[in-house]
């Protein structure tokens, strides 16, 4: 149980947490405008290419269900600012990696350090957010989002000016902001659970809306897929079909920030419509989106990867919001869950999609992938159909 007042939103802490989620996600962009990079570096398949993309997001299905667990059993700093330290270390050394596999290692470590912080963060938000969780959980998504938005442009820049080889530059300020930080995200108050075991806790944790809960979860894996497909294999398209480094960073940039600006505005509306049309509207709108994204000519394929990230990117604060209503108890694990567990699992298949595109080559496997979210929303029916009351 939390004693903190469940009516105002604390502002100043819900910024800061903010902040901390931009900055972990701000490190962890780099890897993916880097990948035409790294395929020339290392001579890369796309099967390679998709397991770079892949380890990452299999570490998140590994770690965040377990640091989830962990947080609501216990009041620390740790998870919320060591993971991302953790992360920022290894991936400012990416651009120095001596090989494919010294590289993988690099990112195994950051990924895991991104998973650590995640959901022992996002189960914070719901301390401080007051009767506003959707609204502040779409404020620190957008840290994440705005993270990945800008880190492309920043890391494409320094890499085109200076050279792969600086990448380890950006550790400098990164470790000055974390150090500032320090001083002012508060210490985890934990979920004091009864049961010590995790399983327990997941039984205490969802009790009778675990359904629900697996609902939401699958359908967060199938967004997580679909978003994860196109943002890892469009960068590879877009760079044979002669984009620069830079417009690649700018159009991995548009695709996040869109999500940002979804992502905001789906939770301040949401606060008056409940989730379930929000939904209907994202996922049904993505796979158009999609479509016209990858047929796009020329110049247009700008303001066609900003809808594309609009569309699919809406609902990814509004599915931890609502298992987080729907489980008040174990806001750290459900976060891992909807987090972690499900982005975790989507981009997992990456590697079956770089497999799939050496075959039968991007552009065909990404059309096919298009179709996921307008499929996707069968499963939306069963979502509840209002606004969650929430208990604490």
């Amino acid at each position: 149980m939390t004693t903190r007042n469940t009516t105002d939103m604390n502002i100043k802490i819900i910024l800061a947490l903010t902040l901390v989620h931009f900055t972990g996600d701000f490190f962890n962009s780099f890897i993916t405008p880097l990948l035409p990079a790294f395929a020339t570096k290392f001579s890369l398949s796309m099967l390679q290419i998709g397991l770079i993309s892949g380890l990452g997001r299999f570490l998140a299905f590994i770690v965040q269900p377990t640091v989830g667990y962990l947080a609501d059993h216990h009041q620390t700093r740790f998870f919320s600012l060591g993971g991302p330290i953790l992360a920022m270390v290894f991936v400012s050394l990416v651009g120095v990696a001596p090989s494919y596999a010294i590289l993988l290692c690099f990112i195994a470590l950051a990924s895991s350090g991104s998973a650590m912080f995640h959901p022992a963060v996002a189960g914070m938000v719901h301390t401080y957010a007051g009767k506003r969780l959707g609204f502040s959980l779409s404020i620190f998504n957008m840290g994440g989002t705005l993270g990945f938005g800008l880190g492309p442009l920043f890391i494409t820049w320094l890499v085109v000016t200076y050279g792969l080889h600086m990448t380890p530059i950006t550790l400098i300020p990164g470790l000055i902001l974390m150090a500032l930080l320090f001083r002012i995200v508060p210490l985890p108050e934990g979920e004091r659970l009864k049961n010590s075991t995790f399983i327990g806790s997941l039984q205490e944790a969802f009790g009778g809306v675990w359904k629900l809960i697996a609902i939401i979860w699958l359908i967060m894996v199938l967004r997580a897929f679909s978003a994860h497909a196109f943002r890892t294999f469009l960068p590879v398209l877009y760079a044979g079909e002669g984009f620069s480094l830079m417009s690649i960073g700018l159009l991995v940039s548009l695709f996040t920030i869109a999500g940002t600006m979804s992502g905001l505005l789906s939770g301040y509306v949401s606060y008056k419509t409940g989730y379930k049309k929000i939904f209907y509207t994202s996922y049904i709108l993505s796979t158009p989106a999609f479509l016209i994204l990858l047929f796009a000519p020329g110049q247009w394929v700008y303001p066609a990867i900003f809808l594309a990230g609009f569309s699919i990117m809406a609902t990814l604060p509004l599915g931890v919001a609502l298992a987080q209503e729907l489980a008040p108890k174990g806001r750290s694990m459900v976060s891992s869950i909807m987090m972690g567990f499900a982005f975790g699992l989507g981009g997992i298949l990456s590697p079956l999609v770089g497999g799939l595109a050496d075959i039968f080559s991007i552009r065909s496997v990404l059309t096919v992938i298009a179709f996921v979210p307008v499929m996707t929303t069968g499963l939306i029916y069963f979502l509840p159909g209002g606004k969650v009351s929430r208990s604490s």
